[in-house]
């Protein structure tokens, strides 16, 4: 039986450029140090997820300024979703530490305003598509719509409001991600993936 005496991890920052400064990052995420029967201790190294996608091929210029702006708004969006997910997984936890259902609300409430305080300025500057692709995004980090996620925190009402008020800009936050169904889904996955390995 082996066992693990020590694990070391990389924190993976998307915004983060190498040492070199060209935007590369490390193809390792961390190492374990196993300890064998003998007594022998083995270094396994944990490298990044890799992906290999066919060579893109546009059937116009439209077409390629199309995928380029999507790479603008991808690389815009991004950060935005990771930093939601790691906020619901902490928020999640720790109200659960809290022994009322009062508290909780009270909590989340205040939460609310602080978040839409902070982010209300970075936000106000998304274009339309860019929120839509956000919403995408968020999807793909979560596995839930926006609207769910809402409506698990604040309740039905709130989450109402809010898709109503992206309503008003064109922006559900029902939004699906099916990138083994549509080809613009699948086109930002595509640049979300690769985006994340550093090498777009």
């Amino acid at each position: 039986m082996c066992s693990i005496t020590a694990f070391a991890q990389e924190e993976f920052d998307p915004n983060a450029n190498s040492e070199l400064g060209t935007g590369v990052k490390r193809f390792f995420v961390g190492e374990y140090h196993f300890v064998d029967e003998e007594g022998d201790s083995v270094m396994m190294v944990v490298l990044r997820d890799l992906y290999c996608f066919p060579k893109l091929k546009f059937k116009n210029k439209k077409e390629e300024e199309f995928y380029w702006r999507t790479v603008r708004d991808v690389r815009k969006a991004l950060p935005y979703a990771h930093l939601i997910c790691e906020t619901l997984l902490e928020t999640y936890e720790y109200i659960e530490t809290f022994p009322t259902q009062k508290e909780r609300e009270d909590y989340l409430k205040k939460m609310e305003g602080a978040l839409f305080k902070q982010y209300k300025p970075h936000l106000k500057k998304f274009t339309r598509r860019q929120a839509k692709i956000l919403v995408k995004l968020i999807r793909r980090e979560t596995n839930q719509s926006s609207y769910d996620i809402v409506k698990a925190f604040l309740g039905s009402f709130r989450a109402g409001f809010w898709q109503m008020f992206g309503n008003l800009f064109g922006v559900s936050l029902k939004g699906k991600f099916e990138p083994n169904k549509n080809r613009e889904d699948a086109m930002i996955e595509r640049i979300a993936c690769l985006i994340e390995n550093g090498r777009l």
